[in-house]
C-alpha cells in the first residue's frame, strides 16, 4: 500500500483530504502541531495513523518523518496543507508580524519538502502543496498571506522541473473561499476589532474589503472543504499530474486574470528543456 503524509489534517481542508486519501486506498499518515485536536479526524477516518508534526520546527518535521519511515518502510507522497492566514497591512502592523507568517506557509513547506525529498526520490513520488489563488493575485490586507503564498508557488514551479528528472512529480492546488475554521482562525490570530479601531485612514478601506470577503465566504458562494479536498487528491491519483490545479470553476477564472498558463504545463515544458542532456 502507498504511503502519504498530510500536514494540517486537524481541520478543513486537510481533514477531507486525509478521509479522501484513505478512500483512494493509501496508507494515511495525517499529522497536525496538536494533536489533542485529533477527535474529528477519529471519528471520520476511525483507526487514522495521526502524528505530531510542527512544520515550524524542525526537530518535529525530523522526528516525523524517520517515524514513517521506520514503521512503513516507504513515503509515496506528501501533501504540504499546513498554513496560516493573516490580515492587515504593513503600517498596522510590526515586520516581525509578516517574518511568522513567511516562517509558517513558506519556511514551513520547505521544512517538510526538504526532509521528504529524499524518500520521494526513492518511491518516484509525488509532493502536492496547497497554496491559494492569494498566490496568483495578491489582494488587500493579506499583504503577508499572499507574499508566503507567492513565495511556494515560485519556490515549487523552480523545484518541479528538477525534482521531475529525478522522478518526483510536483504539484500546486490553489483554492479560492472555502467554508473552514480557517476565517476565524484568522481572526484568532489577530485582534481584528482591536485593528480596525486603531487602522486610522485605513478603517474604511478595510471595511470594505471586510465586508466582500464576508460575502466570499458564504457558505452559498464558497466551496466545503470535502469539495476542495476532491481537488488536492487529484495531484495524488491523476495518471500524470499537472503542476497546477485550482479547485474550482471561480478559483480557475480568478487566477485566469492574471495566469496565461493555467495548469503550469507551458512554464514546465520551457523550463524543463534547459535540463535536457
Amino acid at each position: 500500500m502507498k504511503v502519504v503524509l498530510i500536514t494540517g489534517t486537524s481541520t478543513g481542508i486537510g481533514r477531507a483530504a486525509a478521509v479522501l486519501a484513505a478512500k483512494a486506498g493509501y496508507q494515511v499518515v495525517a499529522t497536525m502541531r496538536d494533536t489533542d485536536k485529533a477527535g474529528p479526524l477519529r471519528e471520520a477516518l476511525p483507526g487514522a495513523d495521526i502524528r505530531r508534526l510542527d512544520v515550524v520546527d524542525p526537530a518535529s518535521v525530523a522526528a516525523c518523518v524517520e517515524s514513517v519511515i521506520a514503521d512503513y518502510g516507504r513515503l509515496d507522497a506528501v501533501i504540504n496543507n499546513a498554513g496560516a492566514g493573516h490580515l492587515g497591512t504593513i503600517e498596522l502592523e510590526d515586520v516581525d508580524d509578516v517574518r511568522r507568517v513567511m516562517e509558517v506557509n513558506f519556511f514551513g513547506v520547505v521544512q517538510v519538502s526538504k526532509a521528504v525529498m529524499p524518500h520521494l526520490r526513492a518511491s518516484q513520488g509525488r509532493l502536492i502543496t496547497v497554496t491559494s489563488v492569494g498566490g496568483v493575485v495578491a489582494q488587500p490586507f493579506n499583504e503577508a498571506y499572499c507574499a508566503a503564498k507567492f513565495a511556494v508557488e515560485g519556490w515549487m514551479e523552480s523545484l518541479a522541473p528538477v525534482a521531475g528528472k529525478l522522478g518526483v512529480t510536483v504539484s500546486v492546488v490553489e483554492p479560492g473561499a472555502v467554508v473552514t475554521e480557517f476565517v476565524s482562525n484568522v481572526r484568532a490570530d489577530r485582534d481584528v476589532e482591536a485593528m480596525i479601531a486603531g487602522a486610522g485612514d485605513y478603517q474604511p478601506v478595510i471595511n470594505s474589503y471586510l465586508a466582500r470577503t464576508a460575502e466570499a465566504y458564504d457558505a452559498s458562494t464558497s466551496q466545503t472543504a470535502e469539495e476542495c479536498a476532491e481537488a488536492v487528491i487529484r495531484p495524488l491519483t491523476d495518471a500524470e499530474p499537472r503542476f497546477r490545479y485550482q479547485t474550482s470553476d471561480w478559483a480557475a477564472e480568478f487566477t485566469a486574470v492574471k495566469l496565461a498558463d493555467a495548469d503550469g504545463s507551458a512554464v514546465q515544458r520551457l523550463t524543463g528543456s534547459w535540463l535536457n542532456a
